[in-house]
């Protein structure tokens, strides 16, 4: 490394013919900068020691702050940014370039950038923001917590101007911030583009890999028909994300064994060929079963394969399992828990056999006078549901007086939104899902009717199949008593 001389107010670079300005202090940047490194606590930077071994080099802006004088500029930019006019909608644009390679930024380069630059996406949202943070009663802290992200989005934008991805959001959470809030506040202001691939998706793209190319559009097809439903004769509506994940759960050790055998489409695969490839029983000969009976439907009706191999060949049936009533006790110790939620979740089940989707939709317009509307469907409540409900709706006002949230069960993470509440948040610490208790509450229908199956269809909803399954326990219950006589 060349030694530098200082002339004036010019640092001269001997062997370099380069000439740089100078600070206060007599020194160019570059000569300042390695003093400042191999400075000593209380002492002044030395420059020539710093450069007597020569001098390390340096990026741009990336040096650390010890002055203090990074804040003091991005205080002065928060000061202009409230004089500064918001932006004009026209700025925010669906165009997008795509990016030759991607480098990861650096974690302290991004939060400076953040804090210093002017955001144009802040003041594009920022009145979407205020307004939506008083409708819905946020605290300052929530409030605050949404500026830093959106500021961090604008400095990790690859398209300036370009509306927001998810998965943009979500990568910009390492970095500080509250994701459920700022997607909130993305879509009330209309820039958010939901790039997010489902977990169905995920689990369906893992089992179809390496298939041969015609059985994968083939499956393609069945999926997306499953997933999006089919405006097309023959129309179909969409399958719910859990069917079709029990379907390709039972169907992907099949699919790999006919590409192992050598075969390259399902137009290839014969009546003997589903009844071999069935499990022997269980619930994966169920699963198996159900789904390559809609694979091929969907196939013969687009006209993929010529034949359905299923049709003709008997469905495949569960094996039957009799229901067991919970303890009393139990029940009674949730009925009386200190939890309102809690309490008034476990009455609602307990006495009216409510799922736990449908705990969980219920709005506060949903009752009225003692009654509850589900379903098309009036439901009087029982004394004790009506006396918890009173409980719990007091207990709602004392927390949050000002929530809009329609849902009659909030808690602190859904009480400043409109969304409805986990269908298992009142039952985690409980021991007891609702589906058990519900069905406690079904039995103890079918030992008061003594075996009403029309009854209990209509009361809890429930097809014949379903019904005639807790009969069983009346049978069993019949026949241990003959025995003992």
């Amino acid at each position: 490394m060349s030694d530098t001389v200082w002339d004036g107010t010019v640092a001269v670079r001997a062997g370099y013919g380069r000439e740089s300005r100078i600070n206060g202090q007599g020194a160019c940047r570059l000569c300042w900068e390695n003093a400042r490194l191999h400075q000593q606590p209380g002492r002044a930077p030395h420059l020539e020691t710093a450069s007597r071994y020569g001098q390390q080099l340096f990026l741009a802006n990336l040096q650390y702050d010890k002055t203090g004088a990074a804040r003091r500029r991005a205080a002065r930019a928060r000061e202009l940014h409230k004089q500064r006019p918001p932006a004009l909608p026209e700025s925010i644009t669906d165009a997008r370039q795509l990016l030759l390679f991607r480098m990861p930024p650096g974690h302290g380069a991004v939060k400076d950038r953040a804090l210093m630059q002017d955001s144009r996406l802040l003041r594009y949202c920022e009145p979407v923001l205020r307004e939506h943070a008083r409708q819905h009663s946020w605290t300052r802290r929530q409030t605050n917590s949404v500026v830093h992200p959106l500021k961090l989005l604008d400095a990790l934008q690859d398209w300036p101007g370009a509306k927001i991805l998810v998965s943009d959001v979500a990568a910009s959470i390492r970095y500080g911030g509250t994701q459920t809030s700022t997607l909130e506040i993305l879509a009330a202001a209309g820039l958010l583009v939901d790039d997010r691939t489902t977990a169905v998706e995920r689990y369906f793209a893992k089992k179809t890999t390496d298939l041969p190319n015609e059985m994968m559009g083939q499956l393609q097809l069945w999926f997306d028909t499953m997933l999006t439903g089919s405006a097309t004769a023959p129309r179909r509506r969409p399958r719910h994300e859990q069917t079709i994940h029990l379907h390709i759960q039972g169907m992907a050790p099949i699919w790999r064994r006919w590409a192992d055998q050598g075969r390259t489409s399902l137009a290839e695969i014969s009546r003997k060929d589903f009844v071999e490839a069935l499990p022997a029983e269980g619930a994966s000969r169920l699963f198996a079963d159900q789904g390559l009976r809609s694979v091929f439907t969907v196939l013969k009706s687009r006209k993929k394969v010529f034949t359905n191999p299923t049709k003709g060949v008997p469905v495949a049936r569960s094996n039957t399992t009799i229901p067991v009533p919970l303890d009393t006790a139990k029940i009674r110790d949730a009925l009386n828990s200190p939890d309102p939620a809690l309490a008034l979740a476990v009455a609602l089940v307990a006495f009216h056999g409510l799922t736990g989707p449908q705990l969980a939709a219920i709005q506060l317009t949903d009752i009225s006078d003692g009654k509850l509307t589900l379903d098309r469907k009036t439901i009087p409540l029982a004394g004790p549901v009506r006396s918890r409900l009173t409980a719990y709706l007091d207990h709602r006002a004392r927390n949050w007086p000002s929530t809009l949230n329609p849902h009659l069960i909030v808690n602190r993470k859904t009480a400043p939104r409109t969304t409805p509440t986990s269908k298992l948040y009142a039952w985690r610490n409980l021991g007891v899902t609702p589906q058990a208790l519900r069905e406690d509450r079904i039995l103890q229908e079918i030992f008061a009717t003594g075996g009403d199956v029309r009854r209990i269809c209509d009361f809890f909803g429930i097809g014949i199949d379903a019904a005639m399954r807790y009969t069983l326990v009346l049978t069993q219950a019949d026949s241990e008593g003959d025995n003992e006589q």
